[in-house]
């Protein structure tokens, strides 16, 4: 037992040292043997250790609410939001509502497929059936990171029918015959979002007929081979919005467990291991002492500030919409952590831009923060100047608090492209949509997006952005820009 404590301290004493930019190996070596006569931890000093919490909650903010989604869809099955066991799809013959909470910003356009992998055992084959080819789908492969790692659909393969694989970190093999290709998840559990384009409540019975053809099994049953030896089961944590407050870093440290670092995480690795977070680690955290633990939480407040900054600055703001790419893959972020943890904030598992993009508003044309339980407010497209895309649009109403669709007497979430034959135009062609808490009268209901009594958040959602004049890519600097909300009365 002695032996273990005098390694921790040895290891942890070269670790703070390498913390404080110290490179030379052998005062290294000489402050390990100096813990070692002591007989004791050292952990790193305190501003040591707020400046790593405060840099670790950046990086972990999207994989502990990526976590905290998993827990709540494919573990938790008194949690209200469960909706399968791991490589078993569930699918809704719907749209989301104010009663879906687990994820912030949900759309509301798509009836969603959701499945959770667990790749520990063996890859997994996703199949597609035939999709008609006017109808947009997606399938988003996302992982523990939040990487966007893969896409199946109308843009990425085609409305053709087909068998895909899809594979955690460590496997190594040669692609099957009949596999048209392989997606590699960095981590051993992964997210699949499968959205399916509603075009009205009536057309609900054929998305169901393109759900009932999405397709999940194992390698081997794919390959009609044995399975192989089954995976340990894991004591996966309880953890909601509450526990978060108090067991951050906890939480953290078990996903870590199935999540290798990648090369531009390594260095972030190494300073949460140096105080107990992640694999690596050479003490608990819980060994921290009260001073170490208070510098934490301070560490942990300032990147919430620095977050929720980032929120706000991130892309430009064109006629008060803030439009912004902030979603894919590995390379896409490029150790770019605060990016990772705003895009998450913002929205989590939203799409790579060629897939989607997400104009979102807080305010009007004039920069004046937006307010329907004071104000109603008008949104108009000019003539032949709705957003130009290759699927279709939508202005979607939040909470502004929350970030979750509201409740309201007309059960209406959002105005999109598909409802525009049913909605009335001005006299030069334009379309106007209210925004407002309480109803603009029988003539104007059908162009009504109900808005919370408070601070409202919308989102536009442009599926398959063009991508020649005019476009709003690339971000900020495309040559078509969302019109500004305007305050009514």
């Amino acid at each position: 037992m002695m032996k273990r404590h005098l390694y921790r301290a040895s290891v942890l004493a070269a670790l703070a040292l390498a913390l404080t930019g110290c490179d030379k190996k052998s005062d290294a070596i000489s402050e390990a043997k100096k813990a070692d006569n002591a007989a004791v931890i050292d952990a790193p000093s305190i501003e040591q250790v707020k400046a790593i919490a405060e840099e670790g909650f950046v990086y972990g903010l999207p994989i502990v609410m990526n976590y905290a989604v998993m827990y709540e869809y494919s573990v938790d099955k008194e949690s209200g939001q469960y909706k399968a066991p791991f490589n078993q799809i569930h699918n809704e013959a719907r749209v989301f509502t104010y009663e879906d909470t687990a994820v912030v910003t949900p759309n509301s356009d798509t009836p969603y497929s959701i499945l959770w992998l667990d790749l520990r055992a063996e890859p997994i084959v996703l199949s597609v059936p035939p999709v008609e080819k006017d109808r947009y789908f997606s399938v988003m492969l996302c992982d523990g990171n939040t990487f966007n790692y893969g896409y199946m659909g109308s843009r990425s393969t085609g409305n053709e029918p087909g068998d895909y694989l899809v594979v955690g970190p460590n496997w190594k093999g040669e692609t099957p015959a009949g596999i048209k290709k392989v997606f590699h998840s960095s981590t051993e559990f992964s997210a699949v979002a499968y959205r399916t384009q509603l075009f009205n409540p009536q057309d609900m019975p054929n998305v169901v007929k393109v759900q009932s053809g999405y397709g999940v099994q194992p390698l081997s049953a794919f390959l009609k081979q044995p399975a192989p030896p089954a995976v340990p089961q894991i004591d996966f944590p309880k953890i909601d919005k509450e526990m978060v407050k108090t067991g951050f870093f906890d939480y953290l440290d078990f996903a870590l467990r199935f999540a290798p670092a990648g090369p531009e995480e390594k260095e972030i690795r190494a300073k949460l291991a140096s105080i107990g977070i992640g694999p690596g680690k050479t003490f608990d955290f819980k060994d921290l002492s009260k001073e170490h633990k208070a510098a934490v939480l301070l560490g942990m407040k300032d990147a919430t500030d620095k977050v929720e900054k980032a929120v706000e600055g991130i892309g430009k703001t064109i006629n008060g919409w803030g439009v912004y790419t902030a979603f894919g893959d590995r390379a896409f972020f490029n150790g770019d952590w605060l990016l990772r943890a705003a895009a998450a904030k913002i929205g989590i598992y939203g799409n790579d831009a060629e897939e989607a993009m997400y104009p979102k508003c807080r305010q009007d044309a004039d920069g004046e923060a937006l307010d329907t339980s004071k104000h109603s407010y008008t949104l108009t497209f000019a003539k032949d100047q709705f957003p130009p895309v290759n699927a279709f649009w939508s202005v979607t109403m939040y909470d502004g608090k929350s970030q979750l669709l509201i409740k309201n007497p007309i059960n209406r979430y959002l105005i999109n492209s598909p409802m525009i034959p049913n909605m009335k135009k001005n006299d030069d062609g334009s379309l106007t949509i209210y925004i407002q808490k309480d109803s603009p009268g029988p003539d104007k209901e059908a162009n009504w997006l109900p808005a919370p009594d408070g601070p409202p958040y919308l989102i536009l959602r442009m599926y398959r952005p063009k991508t020649e004049a005019p476009s709003i890519l690339p971000a900020g600097d495309g040559s078509w820009q969302p019109p500004g909300i305007v305050k009514a009365i």
